[in-house]
């Protein structure tokens, strides 16, 4: 029995690989206008790919948007903030997800405008969504979907 005093780190280890929903969420705040349905789809989206999403609805998001710096070209209709990242607009899980695993030194990522087919977006893709770094300088391409 001297094997015992890892049988309870292994079986968590088990239970969170066989059961991801026991793994802390990701925490997102998101700032959106109430009457936003757009953005109300991406909050679901958000919440359905395991993320602890809490929504502020504010009648005008731009002060937010102005305080993370998000350039006017970059700008979308709602504003998350997950971990130390801005995410402005529609951006797929794909592109968040790379946040956390590579820790990138910028504000956040964006995906300008409201393409149709992203995440919350109705209608069909029509186009590749090209995510934006959020840096202070010049936005470079962090991910094309």
């Amino acid at each position: 029995m001297r094997t015992k005093w890892f049988a309870a780190p292994v079986a968590l280890a088990v239970a969170l690989s066989v059961f991801p929903a026991m793994a802390e969420k990701i925490k997102a705040t998101v700032y959106k206008s109430p009457e936003c349905g757009c953005c109300h789809v991406w909050v679901g989206y958000l919440r359905d790919n395991g993320f602890d999403v809490r929504v502020k609805d504010m009648d005008d998001v731009t002060p937010v948007k102005n305080f993370f710096r998000i350039p006017g070209d970059l700008r979308s209709c709602h504003t998350a903030i997950i971990g130390r990242y801005a995410v402005e607009g529609h951006v797929p899980v794909e592109a968040i997800d790379r946040l956390p695993a590579e820790k990138p030194q910028i504000k956040g990522i964006a995906l300008p405008g409201m393409p149709s087919g992203s995440p919350g977006m109705p209608g069909p893709k029509t186009e590749k969504f090209i995510v934006y770094t959020i840096s202070g300088t010049k936005p470079v391409v962090f991910m094309v979907l």
